[in-house]
């Protein structure tokens, strides 16, 4: 049997654990997951996924605040482990910790890398519009997602389609790949594709400057960023003065000479605005400070001063 110590943090990780755990190859000896987090307006301390799982199995668990140097390094390094696997860890693993390894230390990352190295790349490719994104299985390096590159799967994603399915969809296509990759890993015939580093983008964890949505783009563009940015941490717009959430948006098929922002047309169940280059949206759900995600039937109810013509939606 191949032991194992597994690396991860949120959702994501979870399938690939499960699936360890579960294969009668595989042994799991412990598992690293960042620190138990407050969580919510209470803040109550909140284990990881991947902790909540482990600790169902009773499997031991690890959770350095600062990895390099820990206790819990020297740990993984004592087991000797055939396979180090990570999968949205949360923490650079130090060279010394990687060469414990008795077969290989490799990553499950959710990008056709080299493109989107970095802590945010299924979030990039939806709001970039990509059309397809996938899973790359890699050797890791102390460098950043650099590894050689052992397997790759791509998927589509459609415009209907936002982070948080694309987040599951990836999840369960990095544990298949994951698997049917192991076997040549561990007979020492799977490949090393080196990566090709003109090709390399990167995409760092998305900043508060990148939530704010720059409504003078084209409509398409908008809707990418409001897909790209749900379920979190949800892009905004300042309308009718207000900081807003933005939760769904639809362009539509109609133009306009209008500028960006404004209110193009307003129906009962409907608010249109006018987009960049012409182009137009309707938005459908939203969540302005201080108040609870509604409609757009109920916040239209509420904001009854927004009027065709006028400029709804503005920087400040």
């Amino acid at each position: 049997m191949t032991s194992v110590v597994f690396m991860g943090t949120p959702q994501f990780a979870v399938p690939i654990l499960q699936a360890l755990i579960t294969s009668p190859d595989y042994d799991v000896q412990a598992v690293l997951t960042q620190p138990d987090r407050p969580r919510g307006r209470k803040h109550v301390m909140t284990a990881s996924p991947v902790k909540e799982l482990a600790v169902k199995n009773g499997i031991e668990v690890l959770q350095p605040a600062k990895l390099s140097g820990s206790p819990e390094m020297e740990r993984v390094i004592d087991l000797h482990p055939d396979l180090m696997i990570t999968a949205a860890y949360g923490q650079f693993l130090p060279t010394k910790m990687l060469q414990a390894a008795n077969i290989a230390a490799i990553n499950v990352h959710g990008s056709l890398l080299p493109k989107y190295r970095g802590g945010a790349p299924i979030q990039y490719a939806v709001m970039n519009g990509d059309t397809e994104t996938g899973v790359t299985i890699m050797y890791m390096v102390k460098k950043m997602d650099a590894g050689d590159i052992i397997a790759q799967r791509s998927i589509p994603i459609t415009k209907q389609d936002d982070t948080g399915t694309m987040f599951e969809k990836l999840s369960l296509l990095g544990r298949d790949l994951l698997m049917e990759t192991l076997p040549a890993l561990i007979e020492g015939t799977a490949p090393s594709i080196p990566q090709d580093e003109t090709k390399v983008v990167f995409s760092p964890n998305i900043s508060s400057a990148q939530e704010r949505i720059d409504y003078t783009l084209p409509a398409n563009r908008i809707d990418d960023l409001v897909r790209g940015l749900r379920p979190q941490p949800l892009g905004n717009m300042i309308i009718d003065g207000v900081r807003t959430k933005i939760i769904d948006v639809t362009p539509l098929p109609e133009s306009t000479s209008l500028e960006p922002g404004k209110v193009v047309r307003i129906a009962k169940h409907a608010l249109v605005i006018a987009g960049g280059d012409g182009t137009t949206y309707q938005i459908n759900r939203l969540k302005p400070a201080g108040k609870g995600l509604m409609d757009i039937t109920a916040y239209l109810n509420g904001n009854q001063d927004l009027q065709p013509g006028v400029q709804a939606i503005t920087n400040e």
